[in-house]
Order: structure tokens, then sequence, then C-alpha cells
């Protein structure tokens, strides 16, 4: 992808890197002795992993966890440290595990006979029903831990279901298996890290941070506890830039399938995004707003393709112009928050930013 000029694009994403470094080192002072790894899937969340794995390695951070082969590769390119495949044998080529010194997190008692050589995760299903050995293979395990025997094993790992909700009582449920899996196989394992939890299980369960634990979203400013004030630091701003602005008569109709009908004559200014710059059609007719100079603007009409309108009869002071840039995500309005108008969660928001944006990152220290 060729890079793209600030001066030119219709929208500028900032990255803060030192933002993401503050955040890992408070999810550090958070998980005490415990190793920090970083989940860096879907390219850092949407936000470039070939940016952002150096400065978490410079940090300290020596284990990476991927979705996929194929993102292990391109992260293999950036760090030497090492770098977990959450798919396991399944998710790639088996040789590029070996040729790109990636390991596998087994999934399954299969996994765990097909897997010849290198070093490798196991993955134990404590309730989220997903991947990972399920409780009939732990059961087996529990009762015969030499079935994993043959096995170079870095780290047995499960995965929270409910951690952002602290009381659910799948936690304390999940903690308690994961408990007695390690009481069962820790003495025969003894050189094997123990890791479950991820960013809001660092906050709500610091008695489960055992040897290892796996943020992801916090990193990238997410809120990790939703019950109180985010305690991290925000990492994205998203600037879009005005088109056109123009005077609406009373009565007159806005956008495909004329969904908002003007009341009385308005002002309307038309920036460029849309729903393949990942802003979601949800957020369409006064569910989701903008910010000009810190007053929301709600989008009028639906979002489409490449522009959304927004109203700006109400501002008080200059109006926005063509060519000026209004805030999408930033000071006003957070991921969580432009997630919560949508009706969906700010990873979403963060993995569907598209590519057409101008990616700005402001450097670490």
């Amino acid at each position: 992808m060729s890079v793209i000029d600030q001066n030119q694009a219709p929208s500028i994403l900032s990255v803060d890197l030192s933002a993401i470094l503050a955040n890992y080192q408070l999810l550090k002072q958070k998980a005490e002795t415990s190793a920090v790894a970083a989940s860096i899937k879907a390219n850092a969340y949407g936000l470039g992993a070939d940016r952002i794995a150096p400065v978490l390695a410079r940090a300290g951070c020596r284990h990476f966890f991927v979705a996929s082969v194929a993102e292990g590769i391109a992260l293999r390119r950036v760090t030497p440290h090492t770098i977990y495949v959450f798919g396991g044998i399944h998710a790639g080529d088996h040789d590029a595990f070996t040729a790109h010194k990636l390991t596998p997190v087994l999934n399954s008692l299969d996994d765990a006979t097909r897997y010849k050589g290198g070093p490798c995760a196991v993955f134990f299903d404590t309730g989220m029903n997903r991947l990972g050995l399920g409780p009939a293979e732990t059961k087996r395990i529990v009762a015969d831990p030499e079935l994993l025997r043959h096995l170079d094993i870095r780290v047995f790992i499960s995965h929270f279901a409910c951690s952002e909700d602290a009381p659910h009582p799948l936690n304390a449920l999940q903690i308690e298996r994961f408990a007695t899996i390690r009481a069962a196989l820790a003495p025969h394992y003894p050189s094997a890290l123990w890791s479950l939890g991820n960013s809001s299980g660092i906050m709500h369960f610091g008695h489960a941070h055992y040897d290892m634990v796996r943020p992801g979203y916090a990193l990238y400013g997410g809120n990790p506890t939703p019950e109180a004030a985010n305690p991290m630091r925000p990492v994205v701003t998203l600037q879009s830039r005005v088109l056109q602005t123009r005077h609406v008569a009373a009565g007159d109709t806005i956008g495909y399938s004329a969904t908002h009908r003007f009341e009385e004559a308005s002002e309307t200014a038309t920036i460029f995004l849309g729903y393949a710059d990942g802003i979601t059609r949800k957020l369409s007719n006064s569910v989701g707003h903008v910010y000009w100079q810190g007053q929301p603007c709600p989008i009028l009409g639906r979002i489409s393709m490449d522009l959304t309108t927004i109203g700006i009869s109400h501002l008080k002071g200059p109006k926005p112009q063509a060519g000026d840039m209004v805030e999408v995500l930033g000071p006003q309005q957070d991921i969580d928050v432009l997630a919560g108008f949508a009706g969906t969660i700010g990873y979403e928001i963060l993995t569907s930013l598209g590519l057409r944006y101008a990616r700005r990152y402001i450097d670490a220290p």
C-alpha cells in the first residue's frame, strides 16, 4: 500500500506509540511479577504490528501472540522474539512454523500427536467453547500427564470468556478449572509457564495472573474495566476532511433512501468518510456524532461508502468549511464511546478502520 500524503488525505488516523508504551508499562505494574506478553493479532488490532511490536519489544516484551501463520511470518520480519500462533497447526503451512521459528498453540490431542518438532503451547478450553482441549481431552491428560511428554511445551494457556464482567460466575469457574489443571500438570512440566489473564483479567483477577498475562485491547487504549473510568491512555485519533458545506431547505431529504427529512432550513457538511473506512452504517441518522471544536455534530441520513453528512446549524462560533478536519475519534469520543453508539465493541471499531487513511505515528521516546 502506498503512503498517502497527509495534505491530500481524506482522513488522518494517528497512532500514539508513546501511549502504547505507557499502557504496556501500566499493565506490567498491574501484573507484578508475571511476564507481560502482547496480543498483536489482526495487525495489532488494525493499528500496524510492524510499528507497534518494536516499541513493545524495547519495553521488554518477549512474547507475542498472533492468529495465523501469515500474521506470524509478517511479524517475524520485525522481531526476533517468541511468536505464538493461536490458530495452531491448522492455521497455515506446517513447514512455516519451523522456517520462521513460530510456536503453534496446540488445541487438541490430535494436534499434540501430529506436531513433531519444536516448541509449542497447549491451550485448555476452560469455558469459552471455541478452540482448545475440551473437558474430555483435558480429563485424559490430567489423568495421564505423560500423554504430552513428547512435546516441548513452553506455556499452558486458557482464555477468559467474561473477564470484562468481573462478577460473572464463569470467571470463578474458569479460574478454578485452570487451577485444577495446573495442580495436576505443573509438577510434570516444571519449566512451562502458565497463562490465563487477558486485558480485563489483569485488572480484575490478580490472584490468577500466574506466570504470564496476554493483554491486547488495553494496549491499544481500550477500557479493560468497563465498570470504571478507563485507566489506559488513548492511542488513536481520527480526523476527517470536510468536502462541502451547504444550506438545505425545509422539507428536503438527505442521503440514500431519503431517511432524514429536514423540519427547517439547515446547514450541513459532508465529510470524506464512510463505511469503506470502517464507519458502520449503524451510526446513521443521528445515532452517531463527530466533533467540531469540541461540539458534537450529528450524523444526518445514511452513511454511504465514501461520505457522511453532518449537521452544523447549531454550532457556536466559526463553522467548518471545505478542507477543515473534524474529529471522529479523539478527546471527545474514544473507541469505546463510538462503539457504544454503534451497538458494538471497541475491538470491532479498531479492526475495521480502513486502508484509505493517511497514518501518522507519534513516536515513543
